[in-house]
């Protein structure tokens, strides 16, 4: 999940957190306010009620017409006059337990079951106690409460909606300046090294824009290294190595050298052909791996280039039984070009059919072309020694060799130059083995016409 939209969501989950913190903070003393403004009318009905029939006088009259005039009957409006017994105790007529208590502890009391409110106190009147009680329902005010409910939850996703779309907005005007580095970055590639990035401003996109320039400072010079080696070391190290093989060849060359001179100068031969293939594969494998310039790059004819890489080998192991699988070749031949260079594929797929060739001791190798996906995919399988599981992740690694590989000659470049080349032209390989069974890789390239 990409940052922006990791804000865009915690900014709405954060807004979400607010809206109903504040929502319910709303509800509660809104509720509260009607609850109470209930039994404030309540209560006042509760002093008419105990004026009006405990101390009747001229007054009472005036009230009972105010009462009539001026307050509303509420819902399910009752009152109720309870009178104490002798010594003082109050009979419970069916009133709420704990409202009847706590009058009766307090003197008077409020209380709320479901939508039905009480109100009630004690009233002295002369020797008598008296409890006077008056309950109504509020359906006026639940409605209430109901409709104020219903506009928050209105408001509250309506809210979240504008919510989400501003933390879009704001996310994305934020990561404005990220993605422009992004794309900068994009665009520098080994071809073009000495670019840099526009360092402007003091924030932390200045200071990660200074770290990217400083890492290119460093890879410009390790490619600049690297690529003064591949220039001189041709020259530099191969020319030394073949006067000496040139040399040892003339010293053999002498039919009066016999015996253990002849032995040794003929080591010395074998080891120092040895080193120029090794030299070669090196100067080879670092030349592949290098920059990544598309030079000399051209649509190529994947299943023309296994042919030519068979031709290859075959010359070099004339005994090897190499079988080629193109029946599941498309119909649409255009599927079967991709773009790159073809002296560097031809040597990948070189190697790769060489090795299955030397490592099953000429038993068949089959080479399948097939196009999935606008991928061409080249499959190599052999019935060889096979690659121990431990081991499968390392051969890869320049110079690495398995541990059952130690009676065939070889250095651990082939595979190493054959992935990078691979990679160079955006492609993967793929690899399955098992002891004493056989290797089966795949390589995977991009078709010209994805």
């Amino acid at each position: 999940m990409k940052i922006q939209t990791k804000i865009t969501l915690h900014f709405l989950a954060l807004s979400t957190a607010i809206l109903l913190l504040l929502n319910a903070f709303i509800l509660y003393f809104e509720s509260q306010f009607n609850y109470k403004d209930f039994f404030k009318r309540l209560e006042a009905r509760v002093n008419i009620t105990a004026d009006i029939r405990l101390f009747p006088n001229e007054k009472t009259k005036a009230y009972q017409e105010v009462r009539n005039r001026y307050l509303e009957k509420l819902d399910t409006e009752k009152e109720q006059l309870i009178q104490s017994d002798s010594s003082g105790k109050f009979t419970n007529p069916g009133l709420p337990p704990a409202f009847f208590n706590d009058v009766v502890a307090n003197g008077n009391a409020e209380f709320k079951k479901d939508n039905q409110f009480f109100a009630g106190k004690i009233v002295d009147h002369g020797a008598d106690k008296y409890m006077v009680v008056v309950s109504a329902q509020n359906p006026y005010g639940l409605q209430e409460i109901q409709d104020l409910q219903e506009v928050l939850l209105y408001g509250f996703i309506g809210s979240l909606i504008i919510v989400f779309f501003v933390g879009k907005g704001f996310s994305y005007y934020t990561f404005a300046p990220v993605r422009k580095l992004n794309d900068k970055v994009n665009t520098i590639t080994s071809s073009n090294l000495h670019m840099r990035l526009e360092n402007t401003g003091r924030d932390e996109i200045a200071e990660l824009s200074q770290t990217f320039n400083n890492m290119l400072n460093r890879l410009e010079t390790a490619f600049e290294t690297q690529n003064n080696f591949v220039s001189n070391a041709s020259h530099e190290l191969r020319t030394p190595l073949t006067i000496i093989n040139s040399e040892v060849e003339l010293a053999l060359n002498n039919a009066a050298l016999q015996g253990e001179e002849r032995i040794v100068l003929a080591t010395i031969q074998s080891e120092t052909n040895k080193l120029i293939q090794i030299l070669n594969s090196l100067l080879m494998l670092a030349q592949s791996g290098y920059d990544g310039k598309k030079q000399n790059w051209q649509k190529t004819r994947i299943d023309e280039l296994i042919w030519t890489a068979i031709e290859s080998v075959k010359k070099v192991h004339p005994q090897s039984n190499i079988g080629v699988d193109f029946e599941a070749l498309p119909a649409d031949e255009d599927l079967l070009n991709v773009n790159g260079n073809s002296n560097l594929l031809n040597l990948a797929i070189t190697n790769i059919i060489s090795n299955s060739c030397k490592y099953s001791q000429n038993q068949l190798v089959t080479v399948k072309l097939t196009v999935e996906n606008k991928k061409v995919i080249v499959s190599i399988t052999d019935l060889g020694i096979g690659i121990p599981s431990t081991e499968l992740q390392h051969i890869f690694e320049p110079f690495f060799r398995a541990s059952n590989t130690h009676q065939y000659k070889g250095h651990g470049v082939g595979l190493p130059l054959a992935l990078n080349i691979i990679r160079l032209h955006k492609g993967s390989i793929g690899i399955r083995s098992e002891v004493n069974i056989g290797t089966e890789i795949q390589l995977f390239l991009p078709s010209a016409s994805a």
